[in-house]
């Protein structure tokens, strides 16, 4: 066997172990046990009907090419519309990326602005993602603790306390994951102050938006002047039970849109196109 010598930035990529988890789970599930997952995010129900036959049909009808790397134009606009049908963001569909699943929205993020050395702070615990992506570009990851007194929601005290003249980008991640923990309008309104004080670029990961524990969703975009300076990275996987899909999107600042598009094409390409035209647009009149 070829021994390779693998790049420098290979040893600072971690992994997610869920996977890994999911697999054996499954495994002693195909051998006859009965497993309840609590390993990966995956809802406990298959996609809706209707959806797949809309996926169907538009592999019947040809929808099998490349398509614009940022996705769609009807689909970005049927985006747009969702978010602001949903009270959660009035913005527009050049804002919108499209990508094969939500991890691509942390990574183009990430590698579009931190560069060596700057700091990018993440929720711990966390989705392993953030820490990881961040170590693999090169970047410092800065773990900001969620602490049981605080109902695992983010102390901003202690956030503030962590900030240094390397700080780039913070993320953020309500509903949370693992925790269930939500974000209170203070702590957005607090958070957003920070950000501002101390010039952050925010990436807001609210693909869990729909999943609550009987109160409203309330995100940092929801505070006056952050949409300019923030990232909303959302999907089609959790809501709508499509995590084999892959399907993701982000809605970013103006400038950020070509820079992100232009990782995408160098990446991914694009998104499949059998799928989001026809039956992103069904599920999301759903939540009319």
């Amino acid at each position: 066997m070829t021994d390779f010598r693998l790049a420098d930035r290979m040893g600072r990529l971690g992994t997610e172990s869920a996977f890994e988890v999911l697999a054996r789970a499954k495994a002693m599930e195909a051998a006859g046990h009965k497993m309840i997952h609590l390993e990966i995010g995956e809802p406990d129900f298959p996609t809706a009907e209707h959806i797949v036959e809309a996926a169907v049909a538009a592999l019947r009808a040809g929808h099998t090419h490349y398509v614009p790397a940022p996705g769609i134009p009807a689909l970005r606009e049927s985006v747009a519309a969702f978010l602001e049908r949903t009270g959660r963001l009035q913005t527009t569909p050049d804002r919108v990326v499209v990508t094969p699943g939500a991890k691509p929205i942390m990574f183009f993020t990430i590698l579009a602005l931190a560069n060596e050395g700057d700091e990018v702070l993440y929720p711990d615990p966390g989705f392993p993602m953030y820490e990881s992506i961040t170590s693999f570009t090169g970047a410092v990851p800065v773990p900001v603790p969620l602490r049981e007194r605080n109902g695992f929601r983010i102390d901003t005290d202690e956030l503030e306390g962590l900030i240094t003249d390397r700080s780039r980008l913070l993320i953020i991640n309500s509903p949370h994951n693992p925790c269930g923990s939500a974000l209170t309008r203070e702590d957005c309104e607090a958070i957003a102050a920070i950000a501002l004080r101390h010039d952050l670029t925010v990436l807001t990961d609210e693909v869990y938006w729909a999943i609550r524990y009987g109160t409203e969703h309330t995100s940092v975009l929801d505070v006056d002047g952050m949409a300019d300076r923030t990232i909303l990275l959302d999907g089609w996987s959790k809501t709508y039970a499509m995590t084999g899909w892959r399907l993701g999107f982000g809605v970013f600042p103006a400038a950020l849109v070509e820079p992100v598009t232009r990782l995408a094409i160098n990446s991914v390409s694009c998104s499949s196109l059998a799928s989001p035209p026809s039956s992103s647009r069904i599920s999301f009149r759903t939540w009319a």
